[in-house]
């Protein structure tokens, strides 16, 4: 690939402000006033912007709902998960990296991106095969944050695992069957989060796991979808690293 195409407000301002190469901003003709601010920030950036019909936007998107304005982009850049690491040691603190297992719903994975951004994630991991990629729908869900995510395809998910180990990482896996609630588990050093797919959950890497932890579930349904349970942990972290700090 050597282009990509982003749509929405959210996600289009957030590329820009984060300075990632635009090749040209495409918007509903007529809403030149609505849309001023991203005129205004492409111009700035001398990124041409060009008024389009309507059902121009709705074929460039399949249909979604791109709010008026599409913007076409270099692809994002994969990271090495050594670039994760020195993230994490660039803000003096320890590494906290979630790493998904399969996931191949684009909604999941933006809205895991959102959240992990929002507690201070510093990079998320990915397998090459059977996932979903990076793609226009993921950076919409993610309402611009994959912007500032860091993200690391990688071949192989449990020797990736077995190497962050060997980098002073615990390994904790989200599964229904761990043996802590994830409330009781400490949470708070260098860590690596890894929760499964849609489909198969975490699989064989329960055993590349140092310990399982388990979200409490009360009601007649049994689990919540990768997202959600996503989004409680990595919370759930930042709540225990900041009790540690005071």
């Amino acid at each position: 690939m050597t282009e990509e195409t982003i749509w929405g407000r959210n996600p289009v301002m957030e590329a820009l402000r984060a300075g990632r190469p635009c090749n040209k901003i495409m918007i509903v003709s007529g809403s030149r006033g609505s849309m001023g601010d991203v005129v205004g920030l492409a111009k700035k950036k001398d990124i041409p912007v060009q008024f389009v019909p309507h059902n121009v936007l709705d074929k460039l998107t399949n249909g979604a709902n791109h709010q008026g304005v599409v913007a076409s982009l270099s692809p994002k850049k994969y990271v090495s998960v050594g670039d994760i690491l020195a993230q994490a040691k660039s803000r003096g603190e320890d590494p906290l990296i979630v790493v998904l297992a399969g996931m191949e719903d684009p909604q999941n994975l933006g809205a895991i991106i959102r959240s992990a951004e929002a507690a201070g994630v510093h990079g998320l991991i990915i397998p090459r095969r059977r996932a979903v990629p990076l793609t226009g729908t993921v950076e919409k869900v993610s309402a611009g944050a994959l912007e500032y995510m860091q993200v690391s395809r990688v071949g192989n998910l449990a020797q990736t695992l077995l190497a962050l180990k060997k980098e002073g990482l615990w390994v904790a896996g989200a599964d229904m069957t761990g043996e802590l609630p994830y409330y009781e588990a400490d949470l708070t050093g260098p860590l690596a989060l890894v929760i499964g797919g849609e489909k198969k959950g975490l699989g064989g890497l329960t055993k590349v796991c140092d310990y399982l932890i388990r979200i409490p579930m009360r009601g007649k349904i049994g689990s919540l979808n990768a997202a959600a349970a996503g989004s409680i942990l990595v919370f759930e972290v930042l709540r225990q690293r900041l009790l540690a700090q005071k």
